[in-house]
């Protein structure tokens, strides 16, 4: 099969004639119809989230089952299927209440074996990891969803529990923290967007953010967000990723207000000086969050099947598998505020 592969870390990927995958007994293999491109996957190629050499990355996939293994019971060929990214092996205490993204024995296409910048990729798991399309939503859109669209419904229904009228400050508007804004807006939240780039800022106002700061033209955007909210954020979200935005997320917050950690904090970047002296004093909250278990996907599915939620609005380009490679390397230096997904 034709898959994008590097051989070393930081090394321009190239498309290559590779081994089509094995079908695990417990797993499928997806004929992939549509992959995003993260910078997750290039957090990896850059190696700051090491995988084995050579790596086929990619992990917002959706697409169609062409193969299944003896002990699958839920899934046949022909099912139109995406996946999270976190894929759990089904069996542990975590995977059977229903927590497959914390699963101590997980999987991720992409990250732990070869990913879905490929015409094939394995899943293991596939009764507890794979989520079933509806018709009306095609594979573009799906792959969308990917880490991004979804972690950010979490990040607001889950762990956010972002209500009506409360105000949320996105720290960081490209897609994880336009699709916030987006999924905030529809709940009947009020957006604060905070970014560097005019673009993201520009789109994030269309998208419906009430207020949007210039983190480059403010010399406290912590001290900005309190002013315009009347006394900060009821939730906060870093959806970048950056010791300085995870501290500012948190000093944005009002008193009990609710910080969620959704942008990657790796390396030498893992280790925050959060301010624990107003978690404390103010009794916030602080939450981690590692994607969406497959169980809560038909919550979000439901809302886009009704154009509640409308996350091909946020799909900047579609390219075909042989420009994957460009596209992962152009992440070096991108100002896009779309989403880049790859069409098989």
């Amino acid at each position: 099969m034709k898959a994008v592969v590097y051989d070393d870390y930081g090394r321009l990927p190239y498309l290559a004639d590779v081994p089509s995958p094995e079908c695990p007994s417990d797993g499928v293999v997806v004929a992939v119809k549509a992959t995003g491109v993260c910078r997750s996957d290039w957090h990896a190629w850059k190696g700051h989230d090491p995988v084995s050499l050579p790596h086929t990355p990619g992990h917002e996939l959706a697409g169609v089952v062409d193969s299944v293994g003896a002990g699958v019971h839920d899934w046949v060929v022909g099912d139109r299927v995406t996946v999270p990214f976190v894929c759990g092996c089904g069996r542990c205490s975590w995977c059977l209440a229903g927590e497959a993204q914390v699963c101590p024995d997980q999987t991720q296409p992409g990250f732990t074996g070869p990913g879905s910048f490929a015409e094939l990729v394995a899943i293991h798991g596939a009764d507890t990891n794979l989520v079933r399309l509806p018709d009306s939503v095609d594979f573009v859109t799906a792959a969308s969803l990917g880490c991004r669209f979804a972690t950010a419904f979490r990040a607001l229904t889950t762990h956010g529990r972002l209500g009506p009228g409360e105000w949320l400050a996105v720290h960081g508007c490209g897609g994880v923290g336009l699709s916030a804004v987006m999924i905030a807006v529809a709940l009947g939240a009020r957006v604060v967007a905070i970014d560097v780039n005019p673009a993201a800022l520009e789109r994030a106002s269309s998208l419906g953010a009430a207020v949007v700061v210039d983190a480059g033209s403010v010399a406290d955007a912590a001290a900005a967000i309190r002013e315009v909210t009347g006394g900060g954020a009821h939730v906060s979200l870093d959806a970048f990723g950056s010791p300085e935005l995870a501290v500012a997320s948190v000093r944005s917050l009002r008193r009990r207000g609710r910080h969620v950690q959704a942008g990657l904090l790796l390396g030498a970047s893992s280790t925050p000086a959060l301010p624990m002296d107003l978690v404390i004093s103010q009794e916030l909250e602080i939450y981690g969050l590692h994607g969406m278990p497959a169980r809560d996907y038909p919550a979000m599915l439901s809302l886009i099947e009704d154009g509640t939620l409308r996350p091909a609005d946020l799909v900047g380009q579609v390219i075909g598998l042989d420009e994957g490679a460009a596209a992962l390397a152009a992440m070096d230096t991108s100002g896009t505020t779309g989403m880049t997904v790859i069409s098989l």
